[in-house]
């Protein structure tokens, strides 16, 4: 299955997603990466049956011009609403100033992440997406979201503990937060398209865990309709 790869940014380095990926060439993936923004055609989407985005709204890790225009918005939604599949990853719920319609499409947003901390990732229910995933744990950033969209089947929590003091909650909000239990995995459709959401990400191990290996190649084949 040839995938389009969408990634990097300042945070987000692309070659974690890229080294990442790596592994599923084996089984049979081909993924054509861009990571220069200004490199992105909207007429590249239709050759491809699922893009896995992981990348913000910033052109490079050294451009960080929003490249997320309204006709690459609706270029996004026309792919799905179309039959395409896209998986966005960890930094792809990063919202721009003006990126409302994708991240509409997406589902969510991210809205902060406590420090990075060991994240216990929890399987829920069956699904194509997670068929023989197990839980796991690594250290990596655990996505708090703002839900978008009313019909996301959540697959899949994430589980931090709590960081700091109980003063700190107030004074620090973005990287000291008590345990939470956060989406980690879900899914959604828009017309004839699938749509599959991961937050974990933000560490190499984290795409190297071989559960985390299972859910990439499963969400692949899911998102898009694949036997």
């Amino acid at each position: 299955m040839r995938v389009l790869l969408l990634c990097d940014d300042y945070w987000h380095p692309g070659q974690v997603p890229i080294d990442g990926v790596g592994p599923l060439k084996a089984e049979g993936f081909q993924f054509d990466i861009i990571t220069d923004a200004k490199e992105f055609s909207t007429d590249m989407l239709r050759d491809y049956p699922a893009v896995l985005l992981s990348k913000c709204d910033e052109t490079s890790a050294a451009d960080g011009t929003p490249w997320k225009t309204e006709e690459v918005q609706r270029a996004f939604i026309g792919y799905v609403e179309g039959g395409g599949g896209l998986l966005a990853v960890h930094t792809a719920l990063v919202a721009g100033k003006q990126t409302e319609a994708l991240d509409r499409l997406i589902g969510s947003r991210f809205t902060f992440h406590p420090n990075g901390t060991p994240v216990l990732v929890q399987p829920l229910k069956p699904h194509p997406v997670t068929d023989g995933v197990g839980a796991f744990t690594e250290p990596d950033e655990q996505y708090r979201l703002e839900i978008l969209a009313s019909d996301i089947d959540v697959l899949t929590a994430s589980y931090a503990p709590g960081q700091g003091d109980e003063e700190k909650y107030i004074t620090e909000p973005y990287h000291n937060a008590p345990a939470w239990l956060c989406p980690a995995c879900y899914v959604r459709t828009q017309g004839k398209g699938r749509v599959c959401v991961l937050t974990p990400g933000h560490h190499l191990a984290v795409w190297h865990n071989p559960e985390y290996q299972k859910t990439l190649r499963n969400a692949l084949q899911w998102v898009s309709n694949a036997p």
